[in-house]
């Protein structure tokens, strides 16, 4: 059985909300501060985005493992 496209995206996401979580909850037992506990957490949401973004791209252009079409 295959997953859906849908599927796919909706466990990126909830994965990326409880990978965010547990970074604000980790940041908050350390400094007890909320804001800063939370401003870590948006900063690294949007960090990790971009760099899975260049990572794939990079990916990309590496020939290893991949056929021919």
């Amino acid at each position: 059985m295959r997953e859906r496209r849908t599927r796919s995206i909706i466990k990126a996401v909830s994965w990326r909300v409880f990978a965010t979580l547990t970074t604000i909850a980790v940041v908050y037992l350390f400094t007890g501060e909320l804001v800063l506990s939370i401003g870590v957490g948006f900063v690294e949401a949007l960090s990790k985005l971009v760099l899975y973004y260049i990572h794939e791209r990079l990916w990309d252009k590496v020939k290893w493992g991949k056929k021919a079409e």
